[in-house]
């Protein structure tokens, strides 16, 4: 029987499943992210080992195939993979496919993911795979937990000097803080030293309001998922020029884009039509083992 192995490892989890010969998943286990850049080489290799060996103890023989789908590093990732032995032949790739084969099914298409980070992934009628965005917090990430938040931060400090009409924004930061003036608020974040998952934690909150009617928790929505679609469509006018196949798929990815205030907005603005993408990503792993590449 012929067993296969896939990991999908991000900063925060790190997941992986056993698959056998008809594709059905046999076992699946679940530990710490493994990210190079936030946990450091060596405990990325030790977290990603120990699962890879913890899932090859389920297989009652000889694993054929093992599917890396990793965030970080590409080059750190493949050494990685090179440096395997007994599990089959391994390929290396980023953590975006998983995404992509989910909306795409195969298919030429693009999809748009959110979390705390985004990116924009998509396939071309030759079958090649294309990566945009995802340049982290500091740079870029336009319709992420942390664009949201960092929206709606500025816009409550230019209420707190008075700037601006009043919104809620201004009392949801307050109340996250404990600060009332906006230098106070400013210093609590800048002083921070999770700063970036400090700022994503408040998007719940802010896509909340804006389901709700808050007009300024909108806008900061609709213009930070609006430049997220902005960068797609942009992709797809140079990976589609003129017409596009028949056969393209475009979907949206992750809890911000999947929630109902910004898949309206994004929908009634995309040039083409969307579909939700609510399987996990070891879903399109396991699609992706089961394809005639793994």
């Amino acid at each position: 029987m012929s067993w296969k192995i896939g990991l999908d490892g991000g900063g925060t989890k790190t997941e992986g499943i056993l698959v056998d010969a008809s594709g059905g998943i046999v076992a699946r286990h679940t530990v710490g992210g493994c990210s190079p850049s936030l946990l450091g080489p060596d405990r990325a290799r030790e977290t990603a080992s120990g699962l890879l060996s913890t899932l090859a103890a389920g297989a009652r023989g000889p694993v054929s195939s093992t599917l890396l789908c990793m965030a970080g590093s590409r080059s750190f990732w493949r050494s990685f993979g090179d440096s395997l032995q007994g599990y089959g032949s391994v390929r290396t790739v980023d953590d975006s496919l998983p995404v992509l084969e989910l909306a795409t099914r195969g298919a030429p298409g693009v999809v748009l993911h959110a979390g705390t980070g985004s990116f924009v992934a998509a396939r071309s009628p030759d079958g090649r795979v294309h990566y945009a965005g995802g340049i982290g917090w500091r740079f870029g990430d336009e319709g992420s937990g942390y664009d949201l938040g960092r929206r709606a931060i500025a816009r409550a400090l230019l209420e707190l000097q008075g700037w601006a009409p009043a919104s809620g924004l201004g009392p949801l930061v307050r109340q996250r803080t404990g600060e009332a003036t906006a230098a106070a608020v400013a210093g609590f974040f800048y002083s921070d030293p999770a700063t970036n998952t400090g700022v994503a934690s408040l998007a719940p909150e802010v896509l909340g309001l804006a389901e709700a009617g808050d007009a300024a928790a909108g806008l900061a929505v609709t213009e930070s998922v609006g430049h997220l679609l902005r960068l797609a469509v942009s992709v797809c006018d140079q990976l589609f020029p003129g017409q596009r196949p028949a056969s393209f798929r475009a979907g949206v990815s992750g809890h911000i884009l999947n929630h109902a205030f910004s898949y309206a907005a994004l929908s009634s603005a995309a040039p083409f039509p969307l579909v939700r993408v609510t399987e996990p990503p070891i879903e399109g792993v396991r699609l992706l083992l089961s394809g005639p590449a793994a």
